[in-house]
């Protein structure tokens, strides 16, 4: 349960801190999975960041269970397809998300940095979503220096 309204850093690890997008197509696939969800359990989306291994994602819930629903939602799309693609079974999370609670006075800044710098070393898929609209993480970065 999260409180609504307070945004949340999500990281969501593969097994093992295996790979869990092994293609583009996968990461193309799970990109579009959180806006379905997101008008089903209610829940905003301001910055994501896919890597090989894990994700992370900035949310502000709606309501106190929206978050842990989305992310079901998401997680279990994503297994199914990645199960079916690659004639795979099991389990591709280590377990459920984490979600911690961010201080959208002091501290959502520096998470829009933390997840912007966490990926600067690989050429990851990265988005930012301020109200301006969605930016890339080079064009957020940009803006921000």
């Amino acid at each position: 349960m999260y409180l609504p309204g307070v945004p949340v850093h999500v990281v969501q690890r593969g097994h093992n801190r295996y790979a869990c997008f092994f293609a583009d197509e996968d990461f193309r696939y799970y990109q579009h999975l959180p806006a379905e969800g997101m008008k089903r359990y209610g829940a905003e989306l301001h910055a994501y960041c896919l890597m090989t291994n894990h994700v992370h994602l900035l949310f502000t819930p709606h309501q106190p269970d929206s978050l842990s629903r989305l992310m079901q939602h998401v997680g279990s799309l994503y297994v199914r397809y990645i199960n079916r693609t690659y004639r795979r079974s099991g389990t591709l999370w280590e377990g459920r998300h984490k979600g911690s609670l961010v201080d959208a006075e002091n501290y959502l800044l520096s998470c829009y940095c933390y997840i912007a710098l966490n990926s600067s070393a690989r050429d990851e898929t990265c988005v930012y979503v301020p109200l301006s609209g969605i930016m890339t993480r080079a064009e957020w970065l940009d803006q921000k220096l």
